[in-house]
C-alpha cells in the first residue's frame, strides 16, 4: 500500500513516543515554528523532566537556530492512544530493544492512518529489522536525531519498501526547524555518521579494558587533537546500557569483526548500576 501524504501538516501534532534524552530534545526542535507537540511516556517523572527541560531551552533554540520561529505547543500525555490522535508523523524513541520496537511499531501501524509516517530514532537497527508486524512498510523510515540542539543533523534512512514521498517530505520540513537533513540512501546497521563513530567508540573502550589508558586520558587526549567532547563523556551522555545494546547489536551483524572486550567492559559498569548521567555515574560521577 502506497504512502498518502497529506494535503496539509497544519493542525495536525508531531508525536514522539519516549521522553528520555533524545524524545525530549526531538520535540524542543519541532517546537519551533508554532507546532503542537505530543510526547508520551508511561512516566510521569519523565514527562515532567522532559518538559522542564523544554521550557527552559526553547527560546534560546529560537532565537539561535530558527530565526522568525515562533514557541509551538507540548502536550504530555501518559495515555498513547491520545497522543497519537490525528498525527502526522509518529517517532519511536524508545530503548534499544529491538522486540520492544518490533511490537510497538506494529501496534501503531494496525490504529494510524495512511498519510502518517512511521519513524524509529535507532541508532543500530534499520527500519527493516523492526518492520515484522508492520503490514504497510511504505510509510516506515528511519530519522536518526543526534543530540539537539547541541548537534543537529538527522539521517533520513528509507528501508526497501519505504515511499519516496515519505523521504521527500522530511528532507523538506526538517530544515526548517534548525536540524539538518542527511538523506542515506541505502539501508546500512548504523547509519552513516554512526558506523564510523561505533569504531572510534569500539576502539577507545578497548584501549582502557586492556589497561593502555584510563577513561579521562582518552578523552583528554582526544579533545587535545580533535577537540570536541571526548568518548566516554559521550557515552555517559547516551548511556552506557544504550550503548552495550548497541554494541551487542553490532556483534551480532558482524560477528568476529566485533572485539568482545569493549562489551565486556560496559556490561561490568552496567552491572554495578553505572549507565552514565541519567544514574549519576559511569566513566564520570555527575
Amino acid at each position: 500500500m502506497p504512502y498518502a501524504e497529506p494535503t496539509s501538516l497544519a493542525g495536525r501534532p508531531f508525536v514522539i513516543v519516549g521522553a528520555g534524552t533524545l524524545g525530549r530534545r526531538i520535540a524542543l526542535m519541532w517546537l519551533t515554528r508554532g507546532e503542537t507537540v505530543h510526547l508520551f511516556d508511561t512516566n510521569a517523572v519523565t514527562l515532567e523532566a522532559a518538559r522542564v527541560y523544554i521550557d527552559a531551552e526553547l527560546d534560546g533554540v529560537i532565537e539561535r537556530l530558527v530565526p522568525g520561529g515562533t514557541k509551538g505547543t507540548l502536550v504530555t500525555f501518559q495515555d498513547r492512544a491520545k497522543a497519537i490522535k490525528d498525527a502526522w508523523i509518529v517517532v519511536e524513541a524508545i530503548p534499544e530493544i529491538l522486540a520492544a520496537k518490533i511490537q510497538l511499531l506494529g501496534e501503531l501501524d494496525k490504529v494510524l492512518p495512511d498519510d502518517c509516517i512511521m519513524a524509529t530514532n535507532s541508532s543500530s537497527y534499520t527500519s527493516s529489522e523492526m518492520a515484522a508486524q508492520v503490514s504497510n512498510p511504505a510509510r516506515l523510515v528511519s530519522t536518526h536525531y543526534y543530540m539537539p540542539p547541541r548537534s543537529n543533523p538527522v539521517e533520513v534512512m528509507p528501508n526497501p519498501s519505504t515511499d519516496p514521498a515519505v523521504v521527500a517530505l522530511l528532507l523538506r520540513e526538517l530544515p526548517k526547524h534548525g536540524l539538518s537533513p542527511y538523506h542515506v540512501r541505502t539501508e546500512s546497521v548504523g547509519l552513516i555518521f554512526n558506523r564510523i563513530w561505533a569504531a572510534i567508540k569500539r576502539e577507545a573502550l578497548l584501549v582502557v579494558a586492556e589497561g593502555v589508558a584510563e577513561p579521562k586520558e582518552v578523552d583528554a587526549l582526544m579533545h587535545e587533537v580533535l577537540g570536541g567532547m571526548g568518548v566516554f563523556h559521550q557515552i555517559d551522555e547516551v548511556g552506557l546500557d544504550v550503548a552495550l545494546d548497541i554494541e551487542q547489536h553490532y556483534a551480532t551483524v558482524r560477528g568476529v569483526q566485533v572485539p568482545p572486550q569493549s562489551a565486556a567492559l560496559l556490561k561490568t559498569y552496567v552491572g554495578q548500576g553505572k549507565l552514565g548521567i541519567k544514574s549519576g555515574e559511569g566513566f564520570y560521577k555527575y
